[in-house]
């Protein structure tokens, strides 16, 4: 069975922070508290919407341990591989138009 035990509540803020520093629009959906169900949404520089959900334990490799970000673009048809806070902002902010 899938878990999501790994998006606690500091790596939320971690992804909050990043999100902010990178100077993209978001907002949570307030499930801090039942992460198989928590997606925050994004709108990267070009005007597109992603959404950003933790990963399943199953997608999280033990050698990676902090990447548990995933996000999509229904846009363009994209998601983007399991990656950190840091890794994950920047992949939104500089995806091309």
């Amino acid at each position: 069975m899938a878990t999501f035990s790994h998006a606690t509540p500091q790596r939320c803020a971690q992804l909050g922070r990043a999100l902010t520093a990178a100077g993209l629009t978001w907002s949570g959906n307030g499930q801090q508290d039942d992460p198989q169900f928590l997606t925050y949404t994004v709108t990267d520089p070009n005007g597109r919407i992603w959404r950003i959900s933790p990963a399943t334990n199953f997608q999280i490799s033990t050698s990676n341990p902090g990447q548990i970000w995933q996000a999509s673009c229904p846009v363009l048809m994209t998601t983007a591989p399991v990656l950190s806070a840091r890794q994950v902002t920047e992949h939104i902010r500089d995806t091309p138009a």
